[in-house]
């Protein structure tokens, strides 16, 4: 247990939040490691996601959260209209640059929790009345979701398992 964030160091909420948060982000980015782009967008059923797929969702569901949310910027959405688009990667997308967005818009999005003055701060968008606590637990439990399908589907692939 001496892996899990702040079990070694005692961390106020946000940092506790966001090392959590960190962690099961790092495993979802893992999952792409070694894989091969055929690899990457192979889906283990029909209605099931791929690596490339879940990590690019995830990407813009930060972006999603932290940016339109919570500061109020107006920022590209893909799934305005459609709600898979977010999900769908095109073909010209290789691995290391979905990989790299959604590193970027990780990293944006603790930028902007560190920089907030609260997490009881309430989100900008005018549609969405949202904590920053809210949000950072909300994205813990999506990320952690999708960690788990990407640790099957990667086991699936290759029998590696996730951390």
């Amino acid at each position: 247990m001496s892996d899990a964030p702040g079990a070694d160091a005692p961390l106020d909420e946000r940092e506790m939040l966001l090392a959590w948060l960190g962690h099961l982000r790092a495993q979802v980015a893992a999952t792409l490691e070694g894989v091969t782009e055929e690899e990457a967008r192979w889906a283990p059923a029909k209605t099931a996601n791929s690596l490339i797929s879940i990590v690019q969702h995830l990407g813009y569901v930060e972006r999603w959260w932290y940016q339109a949310c919570f500061a109020g910027l107006d920022v590209v959405i893909p799934w305005k209209g459609d709600t898979d688009a977010d999900f769908r990667v095109a073909p010209e997308q290789r691995v290391p640059d979905v990989v790299a967005f959604y590193r970027e818009e990780c990293d944006c999005s603790d930028e902007i929790v560190r920089s907030a003055a609260s997490l009881d701060q309430m989100s900008a968008h005018p549609k969405v009345a949202a904590s920053l606590r809210w949000i950072v637990t909300h994205m813990v439990e999506e990320t952690a979701r999708h960690a788990g399908h990407a640790d099957i589907t990667r086991e699936l692939l290759d029998v590696r398992r996730g951390s």
